[in-house]
């Protein structure tokens, strides 16, 4: 088996995978609003994300608006939802699982139940850094493709902001966890 610190530094990357997604998930800046045009009249700037769309005015108030109707949200702004969601559920199965399955804990049953557990965590750990992964791209192509939309006014285009980017390191910290058949261990 891999030794007791490797599979402890994988489990805290594994730990800041998830909150990591997790604040990726409610963060209301997917979106954030390019400074294309010069006609500025009140300098603003727009957010938008899954759950809320925010904006900041130069007075320095802020106000939030939640997405309430489903409906009404485009197909890729649903799957980025629900796709995050399940990410964040997997990867939290994978935590209790790879919490099973550290040698350095009391619980979880003998070496060949601690493999399983092992196994199991981080076959939830790449499902999760899949399904974080599809919605970072689906997202920032559908607001690239709005932003170079020659059709579109310059008001109405967006940038990826800071929740993709940081979904998309945290992509990393889920799947760096590699599972050794041969030793039966998980290793980085």
């Amino acid at each position: 088996m891999a030794s007791t610190g490797m599979q402890i530094f994988g489990f805290v990357l594994a730990l800041l995978g998830i909150m990591g997604a997790t604040v990726a998930t409610l963060l209301p800046n997917w979106k954030v609003s390019a400074d294309v045009g010069s006609n500025i009249i009140t300098a603003i700037s727009q957010m938008q994300g899954l759950w809320m769309d925010c904006t900041w005015y130069s007075t320095g108030m802020f106000s939030c608006t939640l997405k309430y109707s489903v409906l009404s949200l485009p197909a890729y702004l649903q799957t980025a939802r629900t796709t995050m969601v399940l990410c964040c559920v997997l990867a939290a199965m994978g935590l209790c699982l790879a919490s099973l399955g550290l040698k350095c804990t009391r619980w979880g049953g003998g070496r060949r139940s601690k493999r399983h557990a092992a196994i199991a965590s981080g076959g939830c750990f790449v499902a999760a850094g899949f399904l974080c992964l599809v919605p970072a791209s689906w997202f920032t192509n559908e607001v690239i493709t709005n932003f170079l939309d020659s059709s579109v006014p310059e008001s109405n285009k967006f940038e990826p902001g800071g929740a993709v980017y940081l979904q998309l390191s945290c992509i990393n910290c889920t799947e760096m966890l590699i599972y050794d058949f041969d030793n039966c261990s998980l290793f980085l």
